[in-house]
């Protein structure tokens, strides 16, 4: 069984190289699924290897089911350099340094914590925000908790961790008519009184439709129209 953790850990570290000199994104992602299932492997061996090198401890022919369970809550802040995220756990300080481990590529993390209370568990998050970098992109773990510190390309704030949630804010924000300098004043100004009288409150469909009736009353003095709505 050690032989074979061994050999794993040589397999990985060759592949890790290889990643490091891929040019092609293809290229680096079959490497890292492949680094990704040899690590996940090699966590589930040295976690067996604990548990059969207790002290009296019997290992049954079956051992306790392990459960996989996908997470979905973090916290999350960010500085000039790094968007870090926070995940709680509660004794995932106490299983071995193999056991978590996270994948980074330029848009994504794949964190794995593995033996944990007979469970598995997994966060992926894809489509990130902006890209990071996977070389300088790292994890800590903490008393309950692990840190994962993604490495910003650039120094600019992101405003969502996922692109995904940006469309959701972007799509909920409401649409307020343009006004551009070289555009028809009284234009936009008639897009944006209709705006406010589909959704304004029935004091407003009021006033705005008073309006309107007055300047019905003006236009032969010539002092404006105002539209039907």
């Amino acid at each position: 069984m050690t032989s074979r953790a061994d050999e794993m850990k040589l397999d990985i570290d060759e592949l890790n190289a290889l990643l490091k000199q891929a040019c092609r994104q293809r290229s680096k992602d079959i490497l890292s699924l492949e680094v990704r299932r040899l690590e996940t492997e090699l966590a589930k061996i040295v976690e067996q290897n604990k548990i059969e090198s207790k002290p009296g401890n019997v290992v049954p022919n079956a051992g306790p089911k392990c459960y996989e369970v996908k997470l979905k809550n973090y916290a999350w802040d960010q500085s000039d350099k790094y968007i870090k995220l926070y995940v709680t756990l509660k004794n995932v300080q106490s299983l071995p340094k193999e056991a978590v481990f996270c994948n980074f590529t330029d848009k994504s993390i794949d964190l794995h914590v593995l033996g944990l209370d007979n469970r598995n568990y997994q966060l992926p998050i894809n489509n990130l925000c902006e890209e990071i970098d996977p070389e300088k992109s790292y994890i800590k773990v903490k008393s309950d908790m692990i840190a994962i510190f993604l490495a910003k390309t650039t120094s600019k704030n992101w405003s969502h961790v996922t692109g995904v949630e940006k469309k959701i804010t972007e799509a909920k924000a409401p649409s307020v008519p343009s006004m551009e300098e070289d555009s028809d004043p009284g234009a936009s100004l008639m897009n944006l009184m209709k705006k406010m009288y589909q959704d304004g409150d029935d004091e407003i469909k009021k006033t705005i439709a008073k309006a309107w009736t007055e300047s019905q009353d003006k236009k032969a003095s010539g002092l404006g129209d105002f539209p039907s709505l």
